[in-house]
């Protein structure tokens, strides 16, 4: 796999750290059934919850990661990051069975879904850039947004062995995590949260 590929990330409420800890990253079904906080649109998980991965199980029965989190996602979430982290996951989950990348968001009409071993098929330089605005091109704004949304979708949960550590936006943020019983090595980084 590429070395641009160091590692997957899934943006966290710090308060379900406690639950992700004992549970791991759960699917969006299988956290329904524990309380829980969500960053979630409601407007995309509409989407999410009818949407099927050919070949696969319906999209709410992955957990989902984000090869990069600095990403529309979370850009929209940029007024909230005293309020969560990002949490870095090991890219051994690709070899779990039944892991499935998406070129871009998963809910997208253009997805293209595939097998960790095709990961060629991912548009790096569009995951991985630090900017997803075309000014002068909408089209080029709309597809670039969505690719920077890039998934890997893992069949019901991310066990807890499988964290790196995590990323928060600053001091505050970072002992709020030790607090939660989070033992992981943290990083500072409030580039990652845009501010």
């Amino acid at each position: 796999m590429s070395r641009k590929i160091t590692e997957f990330h899934c943006i966290m409420p710090l308060g379900n750290i406690p639950s992700v800890l004992k549970h791991g990253i759960l699917s969006h079904q299988r956290a329904a059934k524990l309380a829980h906080d969500s960053v979630a649109m409601e407007e995309v998980q509409d989407r999410r919850d009818v949407k099927q991965v050919p070949g696969g199980l319906k999209l709410h029965q992955y957990a989902n990661l984000y090869f990069h989190a600095r990403n529309p996602m979370l850009y929209k979430r940029k007024d909230e990051a005293v309020e969560l982290c990002v949490l870095r996951v090991s890219t051994e989950v690709r070899k779990l069975d039944g892991v499935v990348f998406s070129d871009c968001n998963a809910s997208s009409d253009y997805v293209r879904f595939f097998a960790p071993e095709r990961w060629q098929m991912l548009n790096l330089e569009a995951i991985y850039a630090p900017d997803w605005r075309h000014p002068e091109d909408p089209i080029a704004y709309l597809r670039h947004k969505s690719q920077k949304c890039a998934e890997v979708l893992v069949p019901h949960r991310v066990e807890p062995q499988h964290l790196l550590g995590a990323y928060v936006v600053n001091e505050a943020a970072a002992a709020q995590l030790a607090a939660l019983g989070f033992s992981l090595p943290v990083t500072i980084e409030p580039d990652l949260f845009f501010c």
